[in-house]
Order: structure tokens, then C-alpha cells, then sequence
């Protein structure tokens, strides 16, 4: 028993360890993903840029694409993520949400669109639910929640 509680300590030290590496908050609205190279928005659409105060609001699809399209976040070109993106960002180390909280304050347990087409049906979109870190798919026209991602450095 006192080598498993071991094992698990140590794990979750080195998962920390690993975020605070691997992410870096940039001061501007953004974090850096050092493990991908991507660059994503610190807080979800609706919330204060800086401080993701504020309530997070949700879009249809195509209202998502063009929102990070039109994002003017710290001088960059923002997208909707495709869904290998979003789901990097999962940390399953932690629950409701599953996402470092820290790095990406006040993220709703809930869905959060990707920009990749269902491949059996247009009308549907891959979305990761960060409640528990699943992928599924949603009607197009319904609303999820949105967070952008732009190429780094």
C-alpha cells in the first residue's frame, strides 16, 4: 500500500512539474504550449481577456470560426482549433474541469467546439468535453463554448 500512495504522489507531482514546463503564461491574454508550439487564448469567448472574469457565452459553429478568425488578441491570427488540438490541452490529472485551471482560469466542465467535421455527416463537428476530456460530436448550428488557438512562437 505505502509503494502505490508513493507511486501516486509522485505522479501528480510530475504531472505539475510537467505543466508549469510545458506551459507558459505569456501576460497578454495568451498561453504558450511549448509540447505542440501552439499559442492559445487564456480564457473562453465572453470572459476578460487578461482575467477570464465574466461569463463565458457559446456560438454556433460557424459563429466559432469566425469569432477566433476575427479575434484581435495580442497581434496574432487566431483559428478554431481542430480537434487533435483542443484535446491537447486535456489534463486528466485534474476533473471538472479537466484543464489546468491555473493556466486556464474559469473553463467551463462542458463543450468546447473543434473546428474538424464530423466526416459521416457535414451538419455535425468533433467537440471535447471538459468535464471528463471525451470527444463527441454536435450539431452544427447548436451552441458550444469556444476557445482559440493561434500558430506560435
Amino acid at each position: 500500500m505505502r509503494i502505490i500512495i508513493i507511486a501516486v504522489i509522485t505522479s501528480v507531482v510530475a504531472v505539475g512539474l510537467y505543466a508549469r514546463v510545458r506551459f507558459t503564461d505569456n501576460g497578454d491574454g495568451t498561453v504558450t504550449d511549448h509540447g505542440t508550439g501552439l499559442v492559445w487564448q487564456k480564457c473562453s469567448y465572453g470572459q476578460g481577456a487578461l482575467d477570464c472574469s465574466g461569463a463565458t457565452g457559446t456560438r454556433t459553429w460557424q459563429e466559432a470560426l469566425q469569432y477566433c478568425r476575427n479575434l484581435p488578441l495580442a497581434g496574432r491570427s487566431w483559428r478554431l482549433p481542430n480537434v487533435n488540438e483542443i484535446k491537447s490541452i486535456v489534463d486528466y490529472s485534474t476533473y471538472n474541469p479537466v484543464v489546468n485551471t491555473a493556466l486556464f482560469p474559469n473553463t467551463r466542465a462542458a463543450h468546447y467546439w473543434s473546428s474538424s467535421t464530423y466526416v459521416t455527416s457535414a451538419a455535425n463537428a468533433w467537440d471535447v468535453d471538459f468535464l471528463y476530456g471525451m470527444m463527441s460530436f454536435f450539431v452544427k448550428t447548436n451552441g458550444n463554448f469556444v476557445r482559440c488557438v493561434a500558430d506560435g512562437p
